[in-house]
């Protein structure tokens, strides 16, 4: 964390300060104590800070803050490289935004068009994409940005790297001449260090410290292992550490389906991800996982790249990382682990034992030789398989007590029923107790309606409803799936 600076010193709006309260989030770090005074004061900043220093946090805040919830058209638009990292950020700013009731959409390849342009015809506050899909929407008039004030560009440097540097240019061009820019990147390659000089040459430039990771809890290790017993060695290894949580990274997406059919046919509780899967099955394994629903998770670093998965129990590097940045980035994912003993560690075969020197040498210290022996000496037993056949224990969710005071309800009628948002925000404000303040983000669909409920009132809103009808018509209420 920062020096102590609280988010209630920022002045932020009071519905801002009431979801924070609620998700537990009370000290910032130092680039929310640097970032949101800037951008709040519509200032470009250009920020240089690794993954998971709280930089969503600390360029969503400012967004939300200055959103004028009346405008239909997108104030803010938010460029990321992966699907899997434009629903984390739209997770956070739905949860920060609850009781500013703005909405947000989420666009990206591989979904189908029809779904985003009903999203985006509806009042729609902040649009959150990868570049190519939004170029898309915007060529094809599907996405205006004449509205926008705010334009934040997430990760730039993994967008350069998957080829989306051309894109990101051509969307600038869209923009209009008063919008304000954030840019975040971990690396600034030279490419970006252009960008910035082209478009933001009079942006504040923040370069934010790592922190020193606190490895005091971890215990980091190598083995070294034959490429070809490496299997069998893995199997044996989860037999002894009997790990609460694990992801084992490899380095093809061959090797991840190899390393979970092998595990899965032993009976552990494991699944995959990686960059060929498709894209509903990537988002429910990162999904079930981080709930607790799914104890090891077989990953390649495409697959990973930019997830925010923190308190896993072991780090398993089936293959060696390929540079010290990536090891440190799987290290972080444990070393936060509540204080609880974490573990990272590495299997080395004979073709890369020089990787080891590379890394020890980036890391300033050598890492402890495995008992190779004490695992090879493992015969396994159907009773060592037992704890790892059963998912982990659901975790509690930082939005959990969010969560107790909102309740999303799913309403049978839509705009096939000429029903709109007003219509609903009638039937629900005539409830008694009930007023507009507790009424949050509104989705009226084709023939479906969504609308969060909020101040702990859903039960009630939910009972009412159903003895109501809009604009003459009896409706069905119930509380609406989780995806």
């Amino acid at each position: 964390m920062g020096d102590g600076m609280l988010f209630r010193e920022c002045e932020l709006d009071a519905s801002i300060q009431k979801a924070l309260d609620k998700l537990g989030y009370e000290e910032m770090y130092e680039v929310q104590q640097k970032v949101i005074p800037l951008l709040c004061a519509k200032e470009n900043v250009v920020v240089q800070a690794r993954t998971g220093s709280g930089k969503t946090a600390a360029y969503l805040l400012p967004l939300i803050q200055n959103i004028i919830w009346e405008e239909k058209e997108a104030q803010a638009l938010i460029l990321v490289p992966t699907r899997e990292l434009a629903l984390q950020v739209k997770e956070e700013f739905d949860m920060l935004s609850t009781y500013r009731r703005l909405k947000s959409v989420a666009i990206f390849g591989k979904q189908p068009y029809k779904f985003q342009i009903e999203d985006l015809k509806q009042r729609t506050h902040v649009v959150i994409g990868t570049p190519g899909r939004v170029l898309d929407h915007l060529k094809r008039g599907t996405l205006s940005l004449r509205s926008l004030s705010y334009v934040v560009i997430d990760e730039a440097d993994e967008m350069l790297k998957m080829g989306f540097f051309e894109n990101m240019k051509e969307i600038l061009s869209y923009l209009p001449v008063n919008c304000v820019s954030c840019l975040c990147s971990a690396t600034m390659p030279e490419k970006i260090q252009e960008l910035i000089m082209e478009t933001l040459p009079n942006a504040h430039v923040l370069h934010i410290k790592e922190e020193e990771m606190d490895i005091s809890s971890l215990s980091q290790c190598v083995y070294e292992v034959a490429e070809k017993d490496k299997l069998s060695f893995l199997e044996k290894l989860l037999c002894m550490e009997q790990p609460d949580t694990c992801m084992i990274f490899a380095k093809t997406q061959e090797r991840v389906r190899n390393i979970c059919e092998d595990l899965h046919e032993l009976g552990m509780d494991v699944d995959m991800l990686h960059g060929g899967m498709l894209q509903e099955d990537r988002i429910m394994n990162i999904n079930d996982f981080k709930k607790g629903k799914l104890r090891i998770l077989v990953c390649s670093d495409v697959g990973a790249r930019g997830i925010d998965v923190q308190d896993v129990s072991h780090i398993i590097n089936y293959d060696v990382p390929k540079n010290g940045e990536v090891y440190i980035h799987r290290m972080g994912r444990t070393a936060r682990a509540n204080g609880l003993q974490g573990k990272i560690i590495s299997l080395i075969s004979d073709d890369n034992k020089e990787r080891i020197q590379e890394l020890e040498s980036y890391l300033g210290y050598s890492l402890m030789k495995g008992e190779k022996e004490k695992v090879e000496q493992i015969e396994i037993q159907e009773e060592m398989i037992h704890h790892l056949k059963k998912p982990q224990k659901e975790k509690r969710k930082k939005n959990e007590e969010l969560k107790k005071d909102t309740c999303k309800l799913y309403i049978n009628k839509g705009k096939s029923k000429k029903i709109r948002a007003g219509d609903i925000v009638g039937a629900i404000c005539q409830i008694e107790g009930i007023q507009s303040e507790d009424i949050g983000v509104i989705q009226v669909q084709e023939h479906q309606s969504y609308v969060d409920i909020l101040n702990g009132k859903g039960k009630e809103v939910l009972k009412a409803l159903n003895q109501k009808t809009i604009k003459g018509k009896k409706i069905k209420v119930e509380v609406a799936k989780e995806n």
